[in-house]
């Protein structure tokens, strides 16, 4: 072998040998990139590694407080956009330090911050120092984007924890137990849109016998109208408990909600009360602005009990008026929320003539029951369509 062949095949031995190392190197850096789901423990763990294995003057992510060596101060603190570049060949600084910047980009190919590289004296970087650089920000990108991910997975879980409490808890401000009232069949259903709701219903009995029962819809979905909910329960209860007047006690519960403030009034609340005294079946209805509450007599005639006012908290001063009629027996008497009559199928509503139609065909007289039959009816005519809404009935019979 000739002395220039050997000194060939030494050269390519040397390198071999240093991309080997570089390779080991840059696995070493990796296992400990990878080594924690802490966004913060990721970045410092790049800058060590820039610093300490490649000797580099300083690194720093701008903007996020992560910074190891000598950075220029306005760098770190990110208050400087650096020039776009190719990597490692940005230089946006003269002077002692050359600054050499590497994006990390998540799957989609979004920037989600830059590993910005201070070179000892203001020098080049070699083509191995590049090159680890390069590498050690892709496997960085990974892991800070994993890191990500991972923060928000913990906060979704928690999130949802308290969504699942909160379910539990409106859930228990319903009615435990139905009021076991001869002669009738009382029962009611309630399905929220989302892990809570604003729909409300109770059943509150009087000290004179009879029962005050309520349906009512907050404005909106969700967390919002299901606080504003809760709080429309504590006024309601609380004004139950004192016997006034069905009027008066829509009339109050509205100048309580309207002074709440300007956030409880975006969120209003339709309404339907009713006060039933079961030994005579006379029946006292205040609608507060709700949908038409559906009253089914003997022989199929119906009739509706319409809106005598405006929403609850909508406007101040407003004064109810309540309507009476005589619940005979054989009679029936639906309550809900338009979330059972704003079902879709295309474009095609279920409405309210299609519900009143339903309930007026429900056999027996059973409560319970009716709920079951307009339930499926919805179900059926929604074709497997998701809920769009807050689905709450009340359902009353006279056996």
């Amino acid at each position: 072998m000739s002395a220039n062949a050997h000194l060939v095949t030494q050269g390519d031995t040397i390198e071999l040998q240093q991309q080997v190392a570089r390779l080991q190197a840059l696995l070493e850096a990796s296992r400990q990139v990878h080594g924690t789901i802490r966004e913060e423990e990721v970045l410092d763990a790049v800058l060590r590694i820039v610093v300490r294995e490649l000797e580099m003057a300083g690194a720093a992510f701008p903007g996020t407080g992560a910074v190891y060596g000598d950075v220029p101060k306005q760098v770190a603190e990110g208050a400087t956009r650096l020039a776009a570049g190719d990597a490692g060949n940005s230089s946006n600084r003269a002077g002692a330090e050359k600054l050499h910047v590497y994006p990390l980009s998540d799957r989609d190919g979004r920037t989600m911050t830059e590993l910005v590289v201070a070179s000892p004296g203001g020098r080049e970087l070699s083509l191995s120092e590049s090159d680890f650089l390069e590498g050690l920000a892709l496997q960085a990108a990974v892991a800070l984007e994993n890191a990500r991910n991972h923060k928000r997975n913990i906060e979704y879980a928690r999130l949802q924890q308290d969504l699942d409490a909160a379910r539990n808890i409106q859930r228990s401000l319903l009615p435990q137990e139905l009021p076991d009232v001869p002669g009738y069949s009382v029962a009611f259903r309630s399905d929220t849109c989302y892990e809570v709701g604003g729909d409300y219903l109770d059943i509150v009995a009087q000290p004179d016998g009879s029962l005050l029962m309520a349906v009512a819809d907050v404005a909106g979905k969700g967390l919002a109208s299901a606080i504003m909910s809760t709080s429309f329960r504590a006024a309601f209860r609380g004004m139950a408990a004192t016997g006034l007047p069905l009027a008066e006690l829509a009339t109050r519960i509205n100048q309580h909600h309207w002074a709440e403030g300007e956030e409880a009034r975006r969120r209003y609340v339709t309404a339907i009360f009713m006060r039933l005294h079961p030994s005579t079946g006379d029946l006292e209805v205040v609608n507060a602005g709700h949908n038409p509450g559906f009253l089914v007599v003997p022989g199929g005639e119906t009739y509706e009990f319409a809106a005598a006012g405006t929403p609850l908290g909508l406007l101040p001063g407003m004064e109810y008026t309540s309507e009476r009629r005589s619940f005979d027996p054989g009679s029936r008497l639906l309550f809900y929320t338009d979330g059972l009559t704003e079902v879709f199928r295309g474009d095609e509503e279920f409405g309210p003539e299609r519900l009143l139609n339903e309930f007026s065909m429900c056999p027996g007289t059973n409560a319970d029951g009716m709920l079951d039959a307009l339930w499926t009816a919805i179900e059926a005519f929604a074709e497997g369509g998701p809920q769009a809404d807050d689905m709450t009935a009340l359902a009353l019979c006279r056996k």
